[in-house]
């Protein structure tokens, strides 16, 4: 056994959308880091800068490719800039991300869709796409990144719990369409990060607080902790896992304790 070659991403290539916020940008970090080519895309190259800055001090081999993901087109034309620059595909990172925090009663059909639009459909299609590319080379990993929303409601998310719900639920079913093709299917969960998405939720006393107490670790996860998870999914070290959701949460979901334990 040789651990360390089990999370080799040396020759892969790796596409990540959302590259430019906390968790796209860690996961694109860490994929580098393991050897895989990187194509970094974002909804601008601005929003990539520090990232970029750091994949070229690193001397990492990477490629950026922004995108609107609000675009029909976007998926396939991403599809399109990966073929161009390297000529294959082993694994896509599905992490962009939106959200506008409102009540039920606030939501309008043109909010659903605007959130919607990235959050699920982009990332349903791009998956498709990404799936058409890798079944021509031998299969590859496909990771969702979707939140512990999917499995507790949370207040004034409604559009956004449901989002990534079926973004969980979808994943199964390329699991189990896509296998045929080498190409496995999966989700990392995360619980409450640390990120500027999430900022409003740890600036507001009273959430921040609702959230500490049911977390069994006591504080904010970081977008680099979902590295690990990220790298057993797209390696050979996690080979045999596919139509699975990995939490990373701190055990919020597995339960509370009854009263607040100091320290």
């Amino acid at each position: 056994m040789a651990p360390a070659s089990l999370f080799d991403m040396s020759g892969k290539v790796a596409l990540i959308t959302g590259a430019g916020g906390g968790v796209g940008g860690w996961l694109t970090a860490g994929l580098a880091a393991a050897g895989a080519r990187v194509i970094v895309s974002d909804v601008s190259v601005e929003r990539c800068a520090d990232l970029i800055s750091l994949l070229e001090a690193g001397k990492a081999e990477f490629a950026v490719a922004p995108a609107d993901l609000r675009d029909p087109r976007a998926p396939e034309n991403l599809a399109d800039a990966v073929k161009k620059e390297f000529g294959a595909l082993h694994v896509l990172v599905n992490a962009a991300a939106i959200n506008t925090r409102e009540p039920i009663a606030n939501v309008t059909p043109e909010l659903w869709t605007e959130i919607s639009d990235v959050n699920l459909k982009a990332a349903y299609f791009l998956a498709r796409e990404a799936m058409l590319v890798m079944r021509a080379t031998g299969g590859g990993s496909i990771i969702n990144v979707t939140s512990i929303n999917t499995e507790i409601g949370l207040e004034g998310v409604s559009v956004y719990g449901a989002n990534k719900a079926a973004l969980a639920q979808v994943t199964k079913t390329m699991c189990i369409e896509w296998a045929r093709y080498n190409i496995r299917a999966n989700c990392i969960s995360p619980g409450f990060l640390m990120t500027s998405l999430s900022r409003p939720l740890w600036e507001d006393a009273d959430r921040a607080s609702w959230i500490l107490e049911r977390c069994p670790l006591r504080r904010p996860g970081m977008p680099s902790e979902l590295v690990g998870a990220c790298l057993l999914l797209a390696s050979d070290a996690g080979s045999f896992i596919s139509g699975t959701s990995i939490r990373v949460d701190g055990g919020l979901v597995a339960g509370s304790p009854w009263k607040s334990v100091p320290g």
